[in-house]
């Protein structure tokens, strides 16, 4: 009986840490705000390194591909520059973040980024912006803040 509980439990505990590195993957969401926040928030240009393809594809009209050329673009991030995360929404390999950059330019700038994720990296991004507007037709705010 003791071998029988050993073994089952021996066997149970093979069968667990199989299946723990499924539990405890990053999802696409987690890592992309991990990215952005490391990258945009702490200023810490090494997270390109860490997050983002070699190959990495721009759909921005302004910037060229591959993560050598996102590095080289963003050397010279204002000082003052912010960026807030708002919402994000993720589906499969693309995750969408709706944020404020502020200090970027003259005004506040709302923008979503989407990014697609491949073989544990950002292997793409397409953005849309505008100006912030602080008084709206609606009168609601065109970003919040992620709680």
């Amino acid at each position: 009986m003791s071998y029988l509980r050993n073994t089952t439990f021996a066997l149970a505990l093979a069968v667990s840490s199989l299946a723990a590195p499924a539990f405890a993957q990053e999802s696409n969401k987690d890592f992309v705000v991990k990215a952005v926040t490391e990258l945009f928030v702490n200023k810490d240009l090494t997270a390109i390194d860490r997050y983002w393809a070699d190959s990495y594809m721009q759909r921005n009209p302004g910037l060229a591909s591959t993560s050598a050329v996102l590095k080289d673009a963003l050397k010279d991030m204002p000082a003052d520059m912010t960026y807030e995360i708002g919402m994000v929404i993720a589906e499969g390999d693309l995750v969408a973040i709706h944020g404020r950059y502020t200090g970027w330019g003259p005004t506040p700038l709302i923008v979503v980024d989407i990014y697609r994720v491949e073989n544990g990296k950002i292997a793409e991004h397409w953005d849309v912006g505008q100006d912030e507007v602080l008084e709206t037709a609606s009168g609601l705010p065109m970003f919040e803040p992620m709680n």
